[in-house]
């Protein structure tokens, strides 16, 4: 047997190692702004987005919820990060959601960069959006890629994102122009009249009226509505690898 070493003077250091705690496994959840008018709307869908990311997390545990829905956002007690379902890092990633995760006794969660920044979502617009215009018969080489986002009276979050995003879509796309417009400031959807084939690519998290009733009626049939970007295949690659990305310890 070796002995341990002799204690430097006036040493303090426990005898032995001390018990480490066992981790917690990592518990998420992914937020969207719901339909205040049927919070329950838009719970399902969140939920299956969270158990597809789940899929692609073992060890964690993953969780829908919406600021609808008081009652989901109850059950992520102890959940350690969020995810915002939004497009803009706006009033309510950065007041609204905390407000809302607090008031329902939700402490602690760290909220992380909402999806409409994520820098892999350009390429993912572009493939929507090649993948709309095939499917109608288009050639985007002679076609514009209208992105519509929310826009805001109050804030420029909303539409400096949506501008972002079309600026950074890889080599536009493939499309001849692209161009932004908005449901809520100028320019308008409705206002919108394309010179020619035209694609319309929704920069919206989830299904919600207005990717159902507003868009398709502003647009007024110029061409195909692309499906939101957020409601694409590829979202729950994105929204796990962020998670994953976000709880790697910080080396420093």
């Amino acid at each position: 047997m070796i002995d341990a070493a002799p204690r430097c003077q006036g040493c303090r250091c426990a005898t032995g190692a001390a018990a480490v705690e066992p981790a917690a496994p990592p518990f998420a959840a992914i937020v969207a702004h719901g339909q205040p008018g049927d919070p329950g709307a838009l719970q399902p869908e969140l939920e299956a987005l969270a158990a597809r990311v789940q899929a692609l997390l073992p060890g964690w545990t993953v969780r829908g919820a919406t600021l609808a829905c008081r009652r989901s956002l109850s059950a992520l007690e102890g959940v350690r990060l969020v995810f915002p379902q939004f497009m803009a890092d706006g009033w309510f990633v950065r007041s609204e959601t905390p407000r809302r995760l607090a008031e329902a006794g939700v402490e602690g969660a760290r909220l992380i960069a909402p999806l409409g920044l994520d820098p892999e979502l350009p390429a993912i617009g572009a493939r929507i959006a090649q993948e709309a215009a095939r499917r109608a018969g288009i050639d985007p080489t002679r076609a514009t890629l209208v992105v519509v986002g929310h826009g805001s009276k109050g804030s420029r979050a909303s539409a400096n994102s949506t501008r972002a995003f079309a600026e950074a879509l890889p080599d536009r796309a493939g499309f001849a122009a692209v161009t932004t417009a908005f449901i809520e400031e100028a320019p308008f959807l409705d206002d919108v009249v394309p010179e020619g084939p035209a694609v319309c690519l929704p920069f919206f998290a989830t299904n919600g009226g207005h990717t159902t009733e507003d868009i398709p009626q502003g647009w007024r049939g110029h061409g195909p509505i692309a499906p939101p970007i957020g409601m694409n295949d590829a979202i729950p690659d994105l929204i796990a690898a962020a998670l994953r990305t976000a709880e790697e310890p910080v080396e420093g």
